[in-house]
């Protein structure tokens, strides 16, 4: 097996090297590349290893940016320091999602996972059949929430889920239609049941239906603030590291 590593952390990428090499020394590194357009112009340049350890946020960008623009054959296991890009991540080649710091024993694993799925389908050929393999790892998504109103359970439409707000420790939901609703669920449980090509976290606190969505406006220190077609209880801000990702979400 033959590895490339993205990352531009040289002593984060380095440690990666040399657990891949005391895993398994028979896993050959083809590279490090520090940024998405070194990765850019590496793929449209050389065959395709069969897994990439990939950091996500990279000095010059989110290496989501490489996998949208170039079609990327490999296997990906992100190694990053933040959660809030996990759905986004299964919609790339992702076949694990690795929080930092990554250890031996959290990297063996994921190294294992890969090997195991891979002979699962060993009748369907890597890369080709790449896409079938992966569902075996994508959630599925909910067409509908339960959510308590007095003695009645309703179940609110997905699609018509304005967004969700989160209230200290409490959800909120508000739909298309400006009801509002509360359910007993953290915002972490919530995001994984919906399609992130439908649902994107803007922050801590919201998760919006682009459906809902009215306009975006650019506001200081490069970040975003997003107008809904509904009220909401606090202004939605979008971070500056984040708004890249927003915007290439909102024009798919």
């Amino acid at each position: 097996m033959n590895i490339l590593i993205i990352e531009d952390e040289p002593r984060a990428a380095k440690e990666l090297k040399n657990m891949v090499q005391q895993i398994d020394d028979t896993i050959q590194v083809l590279g490090i590349l520090e940024s998405v357009e070194q990765a850019k112009e590496w793929f449209s340049n050389n065959a395709h290893p069969d897994l990439i350890l990939s950091d996500i946020q990279l000095a010059d960008g989110l290496s989501f940016e490489i996998y949208s623009q170039v079609k990327v054959t490999s296997a990906v296991i992100f190694c990053t320091a933040f959660d809030e890009y996990l759905m986004t991540a299964f919609e790339t080649n992702a076949v694990s999602y690795l929080l930092k710091p990554v250890t031996i024993e959290k990297l063996e694993k994921a190294l294992e996972k890969y090997e195991s799925m891979k002979a699962a389908f060993a009748n369907e050929l890597l890369p080709n059949n790449l896409q079938s393999l992966l569902q075996v790892v994508r959630p599925v998504h909910k067409t509908a929430l339960l959510v308590n109103e007095k003695e009645k359970i309703i179940p609110v439409q997905v699609k018509d889920i304005a967004c969700i707000y989160l209230d200290n420790t409490i959800l909120q939901i508000t739909t298309l239609q400006n009801k509002k609703y509360y359910i007993t669920a953290t915002m972490e449980e919530t995001e994984r049941l919906l399609d992130p090509a439908v649902f994107f976290r803007a922050n801590r606190q919201y998760l919006i239906n682009k459906a809902a969505i009215g306009n975006a406006e650019r506001y200081f220190a490069r970040k975003l603030v997003i107008r809904l077609t509904v009220p909401t209880e606090e202004q939605i801000v979008v971070s500056k590291a984040k708004a890249g990702e927003f915007l290439q979400w909102l024009e798919c």
